[in-house]
């Protein structure tokens, strides 16, 4: 029998510790390894044994989660899922989370947390069960490389369409944060337009973008609906909702939609790809990273049976290998490619 994947609840609300445990306890495969009030109880206890993944609180006394989530990362990093209330919504926070190493937030309410437990538990088993796949070396890997936001002056972004309809589709999920930054941040604005769907909660999608938007001399902005797809231009999909390319004239525009949920995912990278193979075929590239499930895979198969270039992240570099695996085992995928060579392949398709 596999080994239980072993949890420690960290929150300084004794109802929450609870309510949590209960909703992980008897989950097939999951064992509540203990609770802690606040961080610094927290490592006494892992002192002593250590936990497989981490469910973590911003707001406590003694030391907040954000502190502790950065200490972990640059001490021992292990996979965080963060469960709290001040990750609604959007939050800075939330954002900053995800950047120091966190695998996924869960947005907990103030009030009646008995009930949110109950009716969400399925989403903290599976963000648990999710983050007990991250490769541990790749989070290594970003804690090693986080940075302060450097002053960045933009270049001049084409003005004009791509004359051979080229465009670039990229889907990911956990991890994918990170994975995006590094990618986008390697390009520069003479390439196609860009569209993205990247797995985020409600409300993280625009303040994602324009976070990023500050570190890469590309420019990334939430999408809007109609909106054209021009070089040096990169569109990502909002929270909950999906996007679609279409064509227009002799370029592209995005459709983002309230559109049912496709593959237990809005935004879904099956949306995206597949009408991406639908309106530019041969002339698209797909780019697949790391992420959870196989949300993308048969949209990549779609891309590549319509002639697309496409390419998966590798197993070494990805957070969670679960998408890209699936997309190659599939056959949608023509080559795989580290995360730091994925933007030189970009840029010599482009070329």
């Amino acid at each position: 029998m596999p080994k239980p994947i072993r949890v420690l609840i960290v929150d300084d609300s004794v109802l929450v510790r609870e309510a949590a445990r209960q909703a992980l306890s008897g989950q097939p495969g999951v064992e509540v390894m203990d609770t802690a009030m606040d961080p610094l109880y927290a490592m006494e206890k892992m002192a002593r044994e250590w936990p497989d993944v981490i469910v973590l609180d911003i707001q406590m006394p003694r030391m907040d989660g954000l502190s502790f989530l950065k200490k972990i990362m640059a001490e021992r990093p292990t996979p965080v899922v963060i469960c709290s209330s001040l990750v609604g919504n959007g939050a800075q926070i939330g954002v900053e989370a995800l950047r120091a190493g966190a695998v996924s937030l869960i947005s907990k309410p103030k009030a009646g947390v008995s009930a949110f437990f109950e009716n969400e538990s399925d989403n903290l088993v599976a963000a648990v069960r999710a983050a007990s796949h991250t490769n541990l070396a790749r989070l290594r890997q970003i804690a090693t490389t986080l940075r302060p936001i450097p002053p960045l002056v933009k270049p001049a972004r084409p003005g004009t369409l791509s004359a051979d309809g080229r465009v670039i589709a990229i889907g990911s999920s956990t991890g994918g944060t990170q994975a995006l930054e590094t990618v986008l941040g390697a390009l520069g604005t003479d390439l196609p337009g860009m569209v993205i769907v990247q797995h985020m909660p409600l409300g993280f999608s625009k303040k994602f973008a324009d976070r990023l938007n500050q570190e890469i001399r590309i420019e990334l902005c939430e999408a809007r609906h109609g909106q054209r797809v021009e070089p040096g231009l990169a569109l990502l999909a909002e929270a909950g909702k999906q996007m679609r390319l279409q064509k227009s004239g002799s370029g592209y525009i995005v459709e983002v939609l309230e559109g049912p949920v496709i593959n237990r995912h809005r935004p879904s990278v099956d949306c995206l790809f597949s009408s991406v193979a639908k309106v530019a075929g041969l002339r698209a590239l797909g780019l697949i990273m790391t992420g959870m499930g196989d949300d993308g895979a048969l949209g990549m198969k779609e891309m590549f049976d319509c002639g697309a270039h496409t390419i998966a992240e590798s197993e070494e570099t990805c957070v969670v290998f679960g998408m890209p695996r699936v997309a190659i085992a599939r056959g949608g995928v023509r080559e795989v490619q580290p995360l730091h060579k994925i933007a030189e392949r970009i840029k010599a398709w482009v070329g």
